[in-house]
C-alpha cells in the first residue's frame, strides 16, 4: 500500500506535551512517521502511514488526553 500523509489540528503546545503522546502513536501498527509542527498555530500533527485511519489517530491522540480534529 502506498504511504500517505494525514494532517490533524491539535492541541499539542508544547515537548512536554509531545513526550507524553509519544508513546501512544508509536505503538500504532503502520506508523512510518510523525511530527507536530507547534510553530503553526493550530499545533499541525502530520502522520506519515501505510494503513491506518484518520479515525484511529484522532481516536489514539484523545485517548493520550488531547484535542485533534482533521484539517
Amino acid at each position: 500500500m502506498e504511504n500517505k500523509i494525514l494532517k490533524f489540528k491539535t492541541n499539542l503546545n508544547c515537548g512536554s506535551c509531545i513526550a507524553s503522546v509519544k508513546p501512544h502513536l508509536e505503538a500504532l501498527e503502520g506508523l512510518i512517521n510523525w511530527e507536530v509542527d507547534t510553530a503553526n498555530a493550530d499545533k499541525i500533527l502530520s502522520i506519515e502511514t501505510d494503513k491506518l485511519s484518520e479515525e484511529e489517530i484522532i481516536e489514539t491522540v484523545k485517548n493520550a488526553g488531547y484535542n485533534i480534529e482533521r484539517l
